[in-house]
């Protein structure tokens, strides 16, 4: 597993590489198994058989609301999927904005992420101000 050669090996140990490797596996296994289990619940679960139209309308409301979870959950796999990706071809933990270093603090906060602190703010705050 000699392929990490960039400026994350000066910055990070092998060892950390791993942990983070290992930690976004996890994630990624149970991510995947919870899609799997939700998407069974869903095909198996129909308004059809619902009573009165109150009951049909509730069921498809806590239908969407799945869908929006899994839709989210989705979005975070992709997410894992890159970061793995980032640890295998030596970018991982750098910020795609400053290319500095995120600190280890905020990778294990959130492992996936890529941004440091600070310039994951200045975006929430970019955003905040445009909408």
């Amino acid at each position: 597993m000699e392929r990490i050669e960039t400026a994350v090996s000066t910055y990070m140990t092998r060892e950390q590489l791993d942990f983070f490797r290992q930690l976004l596996e996890n994630e990624l296994d149970e991510l995947r198994q919870k899609a799997g289990i939700a998407i069974i619940e869903l095909l198996g679960a129909t308004a059809d058989g619902a009573p009165d139209p109150l009951d049909r309308a509730s069921l498809d409301s806590c239908h969407k609301d799945k869908l929006r979870i899994r839709s989210r959950e989705s979005r975070l796999i992709k997410k894992i999927e890159a970061s793995l990706e980032a640890i295998e071809d030596g970018t991982y933990g750098i910020c795609l904005d400053c290319e500095e270093p995120i600190s280890i603090e905020r990778l294990k906060a959130r492992p996936m992420t890529n941004y440091c602190i600070v310039c994951k703010n200045r975006r929430e705050a970019y955003e905040k101000l445009t909408g």
